[in-house]
């Protein structure tokens, strides 16, 4: 037979851990779409992180991708550089910040 007591201990136990959970890890698990749809994967977002941007914001050179507005250069074979799905630029840069460095860079196909 159960002791009634050490029920009523485990589930406060268990609320306790889901309140501390809730409370450290504020965003959900899920990563967030992207306007079109598709889920950014949770390690470049961490569900918050990344966003469209303009053909503009982006250029292609001879040594990789050009991020204009923190001047970072990812070479094309940089693992943070990743097929765009519908064909746009989407950039994921930490904590969402225009002056941040570059977690993951989603690229329309290359033109030849």
């Amino acid at each position: 037979m159960f002791n009634s007591g050490s029920t009523h201990h485990g589930r406060s136990l268990a609320g306790a851990f889901a309140l501390i959970t809730f409370i450290m890890c504020p965003y959900p698990a899920e990563p967030h779409e992207a306007p079109t749809g598709w889920r950014y994967p949770y390690a470049c977002c961490s569900d918050r992180d990344c966003r469209t941007v303009s053909d503009a914001a982006v250029t292609e050179g001879p040594e990789g991708y050009l991020i204009k507005v923190t001047g970072e250069v990812l070479p094309y074979t940089d693992r943070r550089v990743r097929n765009s799905p519908d064909g746009v630029f989407h950039w994921c840069s930490m904590a969402g910040q225009e002056n941040s460095r570059t977690i993951c860079l989603f690229v329309p196909p290359r033109a030849f």
